[in-house]
């Protein structure tokens, strides 16, 4: 194989697009989370070199979470579109170069304005999430479409979980280190795709580019069309909100309660992040084969509103600790709704599906934090108007029994797939 070159790549794509490709997928998820995880404990620090207070170095960080989650909103249906136009592959490898141009450039950038520019490119091409998914949909039969959701969603959480960390130690360095590593990661990804991705959307399988399909709105207007992903993407988005809040709340509400050090949270988040990566990784496959898709989706989003009620009840330290492994196995349920969107949808739709599913996301975490704020703000800071401490978490709990509700009300709507498995030949 290694003495043909061209021709052996190309005998590859043909005979075994999935050996090569998931794997890919899954480096590819991995160091997209890596790109942007390496880069949490060093932007506060960068961006306080540049600002002229402290006050100035907060307003440019929100500026610069907001940029990257609003580029993500108007990008990924782009990019999922483009993905059904011209296929996966040139849009994975495409964005992969960007990411790694753009983590050098804010590895030398000289100012705000210029970290700025860098984050909004950073959210663009982060949205190479949609043609990874619809890689994942392309290649995976029914047997196996959530087990390999489930793998994408182990490989951002692995990177998510080591991200921060391998990010504090090379700042300790140099507090650029972490970006020049993040463009090295990625562009290696890139010239290891060059070489071993195969292409997953068939020719047959193409549909022309349209604007009106491809800007944000116009994407969850398509969504429309088919009522049963339209439910189940509204369905996440409760959820993503949800998160969103914890996210935003987690760290202030445990340290105020029960007076949590830094190495406490670190544990208890890395506690559910590696248990969340054991559930997707290696339970997905088994938790589906015994319940099926609907109810593993279904019983995933139950243990998380379940999760978020005990936390916001807890009344101790060890109370509270209790419920994360209930948090952790409410994993199960993101590998299965991805699974039953892919095959409601044509194969020349995944791209654009995808898309529409990752703006809404992109849309809700903008959202979330300045939710989770006011909630923490009026329920459970010092001098709250009405002291419910665990309200921001009671909150996630309504929006996660309106996600099961939601999702409940959208599985029964799931048509019969049109064909049982996808075209998988290379172009």
């Amino acid at each position: 194989m290694r003495s043909n070159g061209t021709a052996a790549r190309r005998a590859m794509s043909l005979s075994s697009p999935r050996q090569a490709g998931i794997p890919f997928i899954m480096v590819t998820v991995l160091l997209d989370v890596l790109t942007f995880s390496l880069t949490i404990p060093v932007m506060p620090a960068l961006v306080s070199q540049f600002a002229a207070s402290e006050a100035s170095a907060a307003w440019w960080m929100g500026a610069m979470i907001a940029a990257f989650s609003i580029m993500q909103f108007l990008f990924a249906p782009v990019l999922g579109a483009l993905s059904d136009r011209f296929g996966r592959r040139p849009i994975i490898l495409a964005s992969i170069a960007g990411m790694a141009i753009d983590q050098l450039f804010m590895a030398l950038a000289p100012g705000l304005i210029w970290l700025l520019v860098g984050r909004m490119a950073a959210g663009l091409t982060a949205a190479n999430i949609t043609a990874a998914n619809a890689y994942i949909a392309d290649i995976s039969g029914p047997q196996d479409r959530a087990r390999n959701f489930g793998k994408m969603g182990a490989a951002f959480g692995i990177g998510f979980i080591t991200g921060p960390a391998l990010g504090g130690l090379l700042a300790e360095v140099d507090l650029r280190l972490p970006f020049m590593v993040a463009a090295g990661l990625a562009a290696l990804n890139f010239f290891y795709g060059l070489m071993v991705l195969p292409e997953s959307l068939h020719p047959a399988n193409r549909r022309p580019f349209r604007w009106a399909r491809a800007n944000p709105i116009g994407s969850l207007r398509a969504l429309a069309l088919h009522p049963a992903v339209l439910g189940l993407a509204l369905s996440r988005a409760c959820m993503v909100l949800a998160m969103g809040v914890m996210q935003m709340v987690w760290v202030l509400y445990t340290t105020k309660r029960f007076g949590w050090t830094e190495l406490d949270n670190g544990l208890s988040l890395a506690a559910v992040g590696l248990t969340t990566v054991l559930v997707q990784g290696v339970l997905i496959d088994r938790i589906v084969k015994k319940l099926g898709e609907p109810r593993t989706a279904l019983l995933g989003i139950g243990l998380e509103a379940t999760a978020y009620a005990g936390y916001g009840a807890a009344g101790s330290s060890t109370a509270f600790a209790a419920f994360i492994p209930v948090h952790a196995m409410s994993g199960m349920s993101s590998p299965a709704i991805q699974s039953i969107v892919s095959r409601s949808v044509g194969a020349d739709e995944q791209g654009s599906v995808q898309g529409a599913f990752a703006s809404m996301q992109s849309l809700t975490f903008i959202l979330a934090p300045l939710i989770g704020a006011e909630l923490y703000e009026n329920f459970t800071a010092a001098g709250a108007t009405i002291a419910i401490p665990g309200m921001p978490f009671y909150f996630g709990a309504v929006m996660l029994v309106l996600s099961g509700l939601v999702a409940a009300w959208a599985m029964r709507r799931v048509p019969t797939p049109k064909q049982s498995e996808p075209v998988t030949e290379a172009a």
